[in-house]
């Protein structure tokens, strides 16, 4: 299944974007009985409710008239995919690449670090740094989505909490996030994580088989990298994470960038105002955010 958080109209009562979780069905997304795929994956049997109104909206054809309202998928507006997680976890230095352009060895356990709800977007939106850096650099990663309560889980257990994948970039701050060995304060700027554009669940999706992840600047590939060379996958990391801190359903887990980003390019190279980020990943989707500095 592809579940996303879909714009419904310009704004709410608070001034927000109005928004609805929705199921892809066809060229459709089906609005769901939720106000975001947050609140969606709290409700119990999610999966077989998001399953039932796609296969209803395919059973009632193009004409409509099915139980559930829609939108052209060519026509949807994607709000953050997860914009309330409790919890947004990152890895670094989990690709074999990266790891070794940035001149380290393999790692015996993940290096972690986290963010804030706040520091993420949506397809479309800016990458808001103005003012507090001159060496902005990409970081193009798999992003995955925990579905159940997870605490001191087993890797099948993990696996089996999995609700699905979506696509992120770590944009980071390199003066703020070099400032001292640790990482905290270059990766979590208010508003400028990319995430979404949709949720593609594990049945439609298997990183451990091998998906590409791509980053594109002003139309330019400077990542291309494939899941399969992941030190820790993603079930890996929530297991280990699970060990010290309860991960519940909507957090979301950044599991690694392949090589290619700015900072290791001889000579370093970063981003400048005005510079569109493409991050793509494999069977999900894309990710496009423009840079404001």
């Amino acid at each position: 299944m592809r579940l996303a958080t879909v714009i419904t109209a310009a704004s709410d009562a608070s001034g927000d974007p109005a928004t609805r979780a929705a199921v892809q069905s066809g060229d459709r997304f089906v609005l769901l009985p939720a106000r975001d795929l947050n609140e969606l994956l709290e409700t119990a049997g999610w999966q077989e409710q998001a399953a039932a109104a796609a296969a209803a909206a395919a059973a009632a054809g193009a004409a409509g008239g099915g139980p559930h309202e829609s939108l052209p998928a060519d026509g949807a507006r994607f709000a953050t995919v997860l914009p309330r997680p409790s919890k947004v976890i990152c890895c670094g230095l989990n690709y074999a690449d990266h790891i070794a352009e940035m001149g380290r060895e393999l790692p015996e356990y993940p290096t972690l670090f986290a963010k804030y709800a706040d520091t993420l977007i949506g397809d479309g939106e800016a990458i808001d740094a103005a003012g507090h850096g001159a060496k902005v650099d990409w970081e193009a990663e798999l992003a995955v989505v925990v579905g159940a309560p997870l605490r001191n889980a087993s890797q099948a257990e993990a696996a089996a909490a999995i609700a699905g994948y979506t696509v992120a970039n770590d944009i980071s701050l390199r003066d703020w996030q070099n400032r001292t060995l640790q990482w905290f304060q270059g990766k979590a700027f208010d508003r400028t994580t990319p995430l979404g554009p949709v949720l593609v669940t594990p049945d439609d999706c298997d990183p451990e088989a091998g998906v590409r992840v791509r980053c594109l600047v002003n139309g330019e590939e400077v990542q291309n990298g494939n899941t399969k060379t992941l030190v820790f996958t993603a079930a890996a990391l929530l297991s280990y994470i699970s060990t010290f801190t309860r991960l519940s359903p909507g957090d979301v887990v950044l599991t690694g960038t392949p090589g290619g980003v700015g900072m290791g390019a001889t000579p370093p190279r970063f981003l400048h105002d005005g510079d569109v980020v493409t991050t793509e990943v494999e069977g999900i989707g894309t990710l496009t955010n423009t840079v404001r500095l």
